[in-house]
């Protein structure tokens, strides 16, 4: 490991930050995004996150906007937030802490706990820039998915 963080880590954060992004861009909630992009191109983001961050996000989102034929949605979790909204940065760091204890719970590889992830009733909670869920501590949230419940 180089760095303060594991390099795989890295690469899962950079996935989950360009599929915030993706949504915002295209105005659709994050699991659609995922689902259609699907896992052969998830996984290639992120196996090639080291290298698609060193390019211009905007070019590599309408790279796999185009490829996967995602169309423009009708969800705008931005222009509906009444406080800050957090980057996709942030997102994508809540989303990586999610993924990263999903798949160390229930001994799965990442792919398949993004897709977990992002098609759990959490994914919605976290989304919702008008709660405060996705600024919970990372082991609430992944006690909620693992609950099924917010307590």
């Amino acid at each position: 490991m180089t760095g303060r963080e594991n390099p795989k880590e890295n690469d899962l954060f950079f996935t989950c930050s360009l599929i915030d992004y993706i949504a915002r861009k295209t105005k659709n909630k994050r699991n659609t995004v995922v689902n259609t992009l699907g896992k052969t191109s998830i996984t290639k983001i992120y196996d090639l996150a080291d290298v698609y961050h060193s390019d211009n996000i905007d070019k590599v989102s309408d790279d796999f906007i185009q490829n996967a034929h995602i169309s423009q949605g009708s969800f705008d979790n931005i222009s509906t937030a009444k406080y800050a909204v957090p980057s996709h940065w942030d997102i994508g760091k809540v989303y990586k802490r999610l993924i990263l204890g999903i798949a160390k719970e229930k001994n799965m590889n990442i792919i398949d706990a993004l897709f977990e992830a992002y098609n759990s009733y959490v994914s919605n909670k976290i989304d919702d820039y008008n709660s405060s869920f996705y600024y919970d501590a990372p082991q609430n949230i992944l006690n909620a998915y693992i609950d099924g419940k917010i307590e």
